[in-house]
């Protein structure tokens, strides 16, 4: 399938994220409620329950923001996360000094916002820490249990010659008036154009790399990330381009 329809598969629908991103966020303030860390355990469990809950929820949606925005620049996870953790530190730290002056009755000094700054920051990471690693188990469960479809290849295939029809397709790249059709038996020429063939695989479980490339999903082995395009490092030592306009899809099927 091309880039629009991969999503698709690995990607769930955006509400459903945003309703895990909630679940998982109120899971993790209901636990700091129990736990009661930097001495809120005296407070009352009902005050301390809703501090918590306001607390992860207003500062995961924030990282939230930041992680979609900011975060999705950067190719490599614990950097990322370290990233997007300090950049929320910045806004978060505030809100949660005029919270703690609020619920729990703390004064107001502010030369006590760099120790809070800390405080913000590492359960920042831990909040960012936590969503990041759900989403790759996700994203890569998807990934392994998603088969490819029987027939979405067939017309594509029954193009190539009598040797490579049943083998391993890998990806296919434009040449001028033909396609390169690489495949674990090898390459051959196709006399068509690059959009017919993207027509044909339209349905097949796969992913447009570049204006001149596509790549089946399971041929894909790793993505280097340069500056917002990047390549992939393909089955059969293939490395293909991947442009800035395809970078998105390959992202959010866990490829950062």
């Amino acid at each position: 399938m091309n880039g629009a329809t991969g999503s698709r598969v690995v990607r769930p629908r955006a509400w459903r994220r945003l309703a895990i991103d909630l679940l998982l966020l109120v899971g993790l303030g209901a636990l700091m409620a129990v736990l009661g860390p930097y001495r809120t355990l005296d407070t009352p469990a009902p005050v301390r329950t809703v501090y918590w809950l306001i607390a992860v929820i207003g500062a995961g949606t924030v990282g939230i923001l930041i992680d979609e925005t900011l975060g999705a620049r950067i190719a490599r996870f614990w950097p990322r996360i370290v990233a997007v953790s300090l950049a929320m530190t910045i806004p978060v730290t505030p809100f949660i000094y005029t919270l703690n002056a609020v619920m729990l009755g703390l004064p107001r000094r502010a030369w006590l916002m760099p120790q809070l700054g800390w405080q913000v920051f590492v359960v920042s990471l831990l909040v960012m820490t936590l969503r990041a690693l759900a989403w790759r188990r996700t994203v890569e469960t998807r990934t392994i249990i998603a088969p490819p479809l029987p027939e979405a290849e067939r017309t594509f295939r029954l193009r190539l010659s009598a040797r490579r029809r049943g083998a391993r397709l890998v990806a296919v790249e434009a040449e001028d008036h033909y396609v390169r059709v690489h495949t674990d038996a090898g390459s051959e020429l196709l006399a068509m154009r690059f959009s017919e063939a993207l027509d044909e695989l339209a349905d097949a479980y796969g992913y447009r790399l570049h204006r001149s490339w596509w790549a089946a999903a399971e041929a894909i082995e790793a993505v280097r990330w340069k500056r917002g395009s990047g390549e992939a490092r393909l089955a059969g030592g293939i490395v293909a381009p991947v442009s800035r306009s395809c970078a998105a899809d390959l992202r959010r099927a866990g490829w950062r």
